[in-house]
């Protein structure tokens, strides 16, 4: 898979990216990921990728004419989506459905947001929560982690990514490790009676117990 992200902050990419499952995805070559500066499709010697809004207002708006350059430079076939807090709420569905994408082009808007006209370049405006963020970079950052960790040979165990909340549209079970008893709380017997069967049964009671009380939204009938 190739991702394209354009950003005016490339340099903010380096770290998230190099480390855990991101870096070894892109180590083993499940992911390619490919940085654009929109600056570099300015058109004047200040490298000018914002102006002011028509009709007033605060801060500035970027402009449509240097985002359409960059698009450009990458587009090919690729699925577009604009990171912008008015756009379709992120979800794990959606996650995987990016996941079984050759080319994914993510645009990062930034100061008081982009021309409207942006949106009539790309396939999809996608936000992250009901929130604003300074730019689109981190919000950026947390899409490309859900949907790498998906990809195909990517996790260890690729089962891993199936027993995850949002899965099946509910929460994932609790979890526990050692030690047994901690500050008198302690791990259930249930899970350390060695029937998975039971086990099983009891994990699936938990998530839908837990799904019920902290995300009711999730539960289908």
């Amino acid at each position: 898979m190739k991702i394209s992200i354009l950003t005016l902050f490339p340099q903010m990419f380096t770290g998230p990216f190099e480390y855990s499952i991101v870096k070894r995805a892109k180590v083993k070559g499940f992911v390619t990921i490919d940085l654009v500066n929109i600056r570099d499709f300015a058109n004047d010697a200040y490298e000018s990728v914002d102006d002011h809004p028509y009709g007033g207002g605060q801060g500035m708006v970027m402009r449509v004419d240097v985002i359409d350059r960059a698009l450009e430079s990458v587009k090919r076939k690729g699925t577009k989506i604009l990171l912008d807090p008015t756009g379709t709420p992120y979800t794990q569905t959606m996650a995987r459905e990016l996941s079984k994408l050759d080319h994914l082009i993510l645009v990062c808007g930034h100061y008081e947001g982009v021309d409207e006209r942006v949106r009539s370049l790309v396939d999809e405006s996608v936000s992250i929560g009901d929130y604003v963020a300074t730019g689109g970079e981190l919000p950026a950052m947390v899409v490309v982690d859900s949907i790498v960790r998906l990809l195909p040979g990517v996790l260890r165990n690729q089962r891993a990514s199936m027993d995850e909340s949002f899965w099946r549209h509910s929460l994932e079970y609790p979890q526990y490790t050692r030690p047994d008893v901690y500050k008198g709380m302690k791990v259930p017997e249930m899970l350390k009676s060695g029937d998975h069967k039971k086990i099983e049964s009891w994990r699936q009671e938990q998530a839908r117990l837990r799904t019920k009380k902290l995300r009711p939204d999730l539960l289908r009938d």
